[in-house]
């Protein structure tokens, strides 16, 4: 309680099923308030991380210090710049979310969005993954994608959805005007919810039928076109 009302970054926060009463309430709300992500799990995972006097309760230090979304697509409006952002939808395999980011940050991406459940923790091995590109790069960690994509669109920012099954190819995407990219999860893709609401759905062009592409692959050919078509 006292490192999240002292502002230290928290990327997530383990809470013993057996944990009831004022004190699990107090940081559940607490949490909620700063969008740091709460799980609830057995007590021999609070054991595992082998710290005495847990009380059952655990939080991770953070090593990424976490942007508002709105304040970053003003930051990037204001200097002049096109935004361009990548959302990230289900990617748990920190390797890969390293990648993302590594690619992403070489390719020009302002800001990486992710949820606040449902993807890998960006702890010293994402971070080694990525060469150090997630301590550079912006990252905003929302509640709700799709609350994310509203906001993009209030703002002018189109999102696209790279879906292997789609019609439109990604030559056919204008790249150059504001937009947000989203990359799903290997196994499951992204979310149908989520589909939805974005304004295009494109599919990288492949001589061979197989199943699918590696997601931070995927993503690499995406942002060099980004990239080429601002160039």
């Amino acid at each position: 309680m006292e490192a999240m009302r002292n502002g230290e970054q928290i990327e997530r926060i383990y809470l013993a099923n057996s944990l009831y009463g004022r004190a699990g309430d107090e940081i559940r709300h607490l949490a909620e308030q700063l969008q740091i992500p709460v799980n609830k799990v057995p007590v021999e995972k609070i054991n595992g991380f082998n710290i005495e006097g847990h009380d059952d309760c655990v939080a991770l230090k953070g090593k990424i210090n976490y942007q508002d979304l709105q304040q970053i697509i003003s930051f990037v409006v204001d200097q002049g710049r096109v935004p361009l952002f990548l959302i990230l939808d289900g990617i748990t395999d920190i390797r890969n979310i390293g990648a993302l980011a590594r690619t992403a940050w070489c390719c020009g991406v302002q800001a990486i969005i992710i949820p606040d459940k449902g993807i890998g923790a960006l702890n010293e091995d994402a971070i080694a993954t990525s060469a150090g590109a997630l301590e550079s790069i912006s990252v905003c960690r929302v509640s709700s994608l799709i609350k994310a994509v509203d906001e993009l669109h209030l703002n002018g920012i189109k999102v696209f959805a790279s879906e292997m099954t789609a019609d439109q190819s990604i030559y056919d995407i204008t790249f150059t005007e504001p937009c947000a990219i989203v990359m799903g999860s290997e196994d499951k893709g992204i979310f149908p919810a989520l589909m939805k609401v974005c304004d295009n759905v494109f599919k990288i062009p492949m001589t061979e039928n197989f199943e699918s592409l590696n997601v931070s692959v995927a993503a690499g050919m995406i942002l060099y076109e980004a990239m080429k078509q601002r160039q």
